[in-house]
């Protein structure tokens, strides 16, 4: 099939373009939030980068939303509906941001473009109307078991950890203190320190290419998740790929993804601090749960399975349309858009 999608989050999408398909991907000069492209990944050559003002003249098989705006964006560029002239889903990302859980998801009022969430805490809290809904849990691409363990510090990654502070557990950083130093890792934390009041122990360690990052956090005794409220992170599963021993607050979807065995687990942060601080202090403790992490992640969240549900739901979309009737050339005419009725 030809998939087009944007390029909005790196992670999930670097698993994404490892299935069959051919990907088309928009891509402006700016390289702005509606035409990234590849963002200089390292994707395989059935990742394409195209010019939105030629995707008129593509056959496009299915459109993967991610994003309200895109269902007009894609319906302009296309001059075909998603949903309704050509197969579309929307690939949910986030937990409901305001009035849980009686939060109503954009897509609520659509029957026509099933609604794929990334957990099934996010499909349990979104209120999601009318949209056929489906689970794909997260694949990983495996770093390998990289795990050594030779820092006795605990490492975070948490993007934007100033601006987005109690959502991502920030301020509880200071209190891991007490088990150890923290690495942070993620984009915009230069100014984490005086956030925090410039707290001895903690230190941002850089945004790193993930490669980079898989070897910085790898060479970390424990992992630690502090999120209280996100969607299940791609940093935590991929820490547990590497044979990292996880700290993690059992929040949103982490009581799935973590099996107690894999470190520990838990709303008393208070445990968890203690918890860390034993597997700062024991080796190879730390090292025998960063193997049942490891296990655990492999089991759930490898891409073979990822790929294979994502097969079903793209399958299964393309069904679900007949073709409009179509100009002499093959492509529909132009839609005429209200964009009231696309949203």
């Amino acid at each position: 099939m030809k998939v087009l999608l944007w390029h909005v989050h790196g992670g999930w999408t670097d698993a994404f373009v490892r299935g069959p398909h051919e990907y088309l991907l928009p891509t402006t000069d700016d390289r702005g939030a509606w035409g990234l492209g590849r963002g200089g990944r390292d994707w395989p050559s059935n990742v394409q980068e195209v010019a939105p003002e030629s995707m008129h003249d593509r056959d496009v098989d299915c459109v993967v939303l991610q994003r309200p705006d895109e269902i007009l964006l894609a319906t302009r560029l296309l001059g075909r509906s998603p949903g309704r002239d050509i197969p579309a889903v929307y690939v949910e990302h986030n937990t409901p941001r305001e009035n849980v859980p009686n939060s109503v998801h954009p897509l609520a009022g659509r029957s026509d473009i099933t609604l794929v969430h990334v957990t099934h805490f996010n499909r349990l809290f979104w209120d999601s109307g009318r949209a056929p809904t489906t689970v794909i849990e997260h694949g990983i691409v495996d770093p390998g078991p990289l795990y050594s363990g030779e820092i006795g510090h605990q490492a975070v990654v948490i993007n934007e950890p100033v601006r987005r502070h109690r959502v991502t557990g920030t301020d509880l950083l200071p209190r891991f203190i007490a088990a150890g130093p923290v690495d942070v890792f993620g984009m915009a934390g230069s100014g984490l320190a005086g956030h925090l009041g410039h707290p001895a122990g903690i230190r941002h360690a850089g945004d790193l290419a993930t490669a980079e990052l898989h070897r910085e956090l790898a060479r970390r005794r424990v992992y630690l998740h502090p999120l209280r409220w996100t969607s299940l992170g791609l940093a935590l599963l991929e820490a547990m790929h590497l044979a990292m021993p996880v700290v993690v607050l059992a929040a949103t979807e982490a009581s799935r993804a973590v099996p107690p065995g894999a470190g520990a687990i838990s709303t008393d942060v208070d445990d968890l601090v203690a918890v860390s601080r034993r597997l700062l202090e024991d080796p190879d403790e730390a090292m025998r749960r960063g193997r049942v992490a490891r296990e655990a992640a492999l089991e759930r969240y490898n891409l073979r399975t990822f790929l294979s549900r994502w097969d079903e739901v793209l399958g299964s979309a393309r069904k679900t349309i007949t073709p409009p009737g179509r100009q002499e050339n093959g492509r529909a005419a132009p839609a005429s858009v209200n964009e009231r009725e696309l949203r």
